[in-house]
């Protein structure tokens, strides 16, 4: 890096664990808050950020986002902005269980929704949530210029960004996702160019096996 270059870098946190004990996959539903634990990984997070300079808070409208950044904004003394493009990938199945045995797979009329993986068929598209997700990291960016953001996602959204950063493959088997709850994905841009992505779990002790359904 020369000496007139300059760095900001964008985390992309995802949400604490959520309050959710029937299972469902809750997806854009309003009303599924943190749990308890999700409040401690959420203070866990703002803490490991205590020391980074962070200037600008951005957040999915969704309430776990927001009450996950809660913790940062009073840290820093910052604003949360809302930003839209932030929030939960779109599902077919919001709302139901999911899986085999007594989940939504068994059920005839959810079977032409699991025809296109690669799309996927069932809910929002990888590049629609790629594009969206890109445009709200370069605000961030530029609102940060310099300095460091913070943006608080989901699980799902968060991935497909990175893949789509490291120019690899969107579509994935869900439970190879490197993006546990309350984790931290961090852009490094060297004069707007991304430079680097890193991976942290701050709240990796709090988080418990398997982790609920939704993200």
């Amino acid at each position: 890096m020369s000496a007139m270059s300059e760095k900001t870098i964008v985390h992309l946190l995802r949400h604490g664990e959520v309050h959710n004990p029937e299972g469902i996959l809750y997806g854009r539903l309003p009303g599924y808050r943190l749990s308890e634990d999700g409040v401690l990984m959420a203070q866990s997070v703002a803490k490991w950020l205590t020391d980074r300079d962070v200037t600008a808070l951005f957040s999915s409208p969704l309430e776990r986002a927001l009450e996950t950044a809660a913790p940062i904004a009073e840290t820093f003394d910052l604003p949360v902005t809302v930003e839209d493009r932030l929030i939960e990938a779109g599902n077919r199945f919001e709302g139901l269980t999911f899986g085999v045995g007594q989940g939504s797979l068994r059920r005839p009329a959810h079977w032409p929704f699991l025809v296109n993986p690669v799309r996927p068929s069932w809910g929002e598209p990888y590049t629609k949530i790629a594009s969206r997700m890109k445009g709200a990291v370069i605000a961030a960016r530029e609102a940060a210029r310099g300095h460091e953001a913070v943006c608080v996602s989901h699980q799902l959204p968060i991935w497909t960004l990175r893949r789509f950063a490291e120019r690899r493959r969107m579509w994935h088997h869900p439970r190879r996702r490197q993006c546990e709850l309350a984790s931290v994905t961090s852009l490094t841009f060297e004069d707007g160019r991304l430079v680097e992505v890193a991976y942290h779990e701050p709240a990796a002790g709090l988080v418990r096996r398997p982790t609920v359904p939704g993200a």
